[in-house]
């Protein structure tokens, strides 16, 4: 055991306390959830208390009681049981929803749904605060990590296909059109994982390019970051007319897809924007790789490109993989509107929804949106983090 670890048993925590407060005041103070009568009327609201009944808002009120206790008294691992607790309630938070919709949907009526209310979304969002907090706390590993994600969104999938859910609005929207669904999904894959890999290639040239070449350091990031100064509809709209005119020039691109709208502007406009953080964190990552490692490594017989692909590349990773992520979530957030000049993606649901003003709709394209970010940025870190050479014990 190390010095630090009675300690960390010790000193009360300040930020978990203060999560579980305000998330037991939201989830009192706003809806729970809404019945709808049909897909357009906004419906009745229903606080934890007219949602759950005593029993079901008792228990969601001892468990955040719980919670803000634990992290305040000293209690052995009371982390390792914080992050039990917490991760077990993001996981059954489902089971709220199916309770709701048991209880107060009408019978007899066909097109009456449930929706997720302000308080449920409140108290998922703090929730996930506290256990971000409670894995920082405990320095947890990334096999950790990554067992508590799926854990927590193989719970959530569960839930969602089972029958207790099928009224929930969400699912109906999703169950309406499964197979745009999963054509939005490789679609937005293909467009945001496109445009990184190939920016990617891009900053990884005009990187060495800089680095071989000091002269056109100041040039080359200074095109990037003009690129990155433009708004993205403004990208999206100045790249029609010239792909318009050139697919008119040579029919043989009409083949491919490309024209003036379609995944063609999008793909471009996406890598224009991804390429000021990879040409930074790769130019950066490289040029601070310390010169006294370099000196020993050709002094071990080692020519310019073992120095290179052996030393300076492996110790740049981890940056260059920090600019990747930062990038890759840019990307998925992006292609969201680049929808509006017809890439497709879930952007498409999005701006279908706030048409038609289905707010659920809405949701079944921003939370997929929001899902891949999410996924993105934790498998990246954990990556990077994977990369880092650690140092040598005696």
């Amino acid at each position: 055991m190390s010095i630090t670890e009675p300690l960390r048993h010790t000193v009360p925590n300040r930020v978990i306390p203060v999560l579980g407060v305000l998330a037991l005041a939201l989830v009192w103070l706003l809806d729970l959830g809404t019945i709808q009568p049909n897909r357009i009327v906004p419906g009745t609201g229903h606080g934890l208390l007219s949602a759950l009944g005593w029993t079901g808002a008792g228990l969601v009120t001892g468990v955040l009681l719980a919670t803000t206790v634990l992290s305040m008294v000293p209690v052995r691992r009371r982390y390792e049981l914080l992050l039990g607790l917490i991760g077990l309630s993001l996981a059954t938070m489902p089971l709220l929803l199916d309770v709701f919709a048991a209880l107060h949907l009408p019978e007899g009526s066909p097109y009456a749904r449930s929706s997720v209310g302000a308080g449920f979304w409140s108290l998922l969002f703090l929730l996930s605060l506290m256990l971000i907090e409670t894995l920082g706390r405990l320095s947890a590993r990334r096999w950790l990590q990554l067992m508590l994600l799926v854990f927590v969104g193989g719970s959530w999938l569960v839930f969602l296909r089972g029958e207790g859910l099928e009224s929930l609005s969400l699912v109906r929207e999703f169950n309406a059109r499964p197979d745009k669904f999963q054509q939005a999904l490789w679609t937005h894959l293909a467009l945001a994982l496109g445009a990184v890999a190939i920016s990617a290639g891009l900053a990884f040239a005009l990187a060495l390019k800089m680095i071989r070449s000091p002269a056109w350091q100041r040039p080359l990031l200074g095109a990037v970051s003009f690129l990155q100064t433009i708004p993205s509809l403004a990208v999206f709209g100045l790249l029609i007319a010239p792909l318009s005119a050139l697919s008119s020039a040579l029919p043989f691109l009409q083949d491919l897809g490309i024209r003036g709208i379609g995944w063609a502007p999008a793909l471009l406009a996406l890598i224009a924007y991804s390429l000021l953080p990879m040409v930074r964190n790769t130019f950066v990552a490289i040029t601070e790789v310390p010169e006294s490692l370099a000196d020993a490594a050709r002094g071990m017989g080692m020519n310019e490109h073992q120095v290179f692909f052996q030393l300076k590349l492996p110790l740049a990773l981890p940056v260059i993989i920090e600019g990747v992520r930062i990038t890759t979530i840019q990307a998925i957030g992006l292609t969201a509107v680049a929808a509006l000049i017809g890439a497709g993606g879930f952007g498409g649901f999005i701006f279908q929804g706030l048409g038609q003003a289905a707010m659920d709709l809405v949701l079944l394209g921003a939370l997929p949106t929001i899902a891949l970010a999410l996924l993105a940025d934790a498998l990246l870190t954990m990556l990077a983090a994977s990369l880092k050479p650690t140092p040598a014990t005696a």
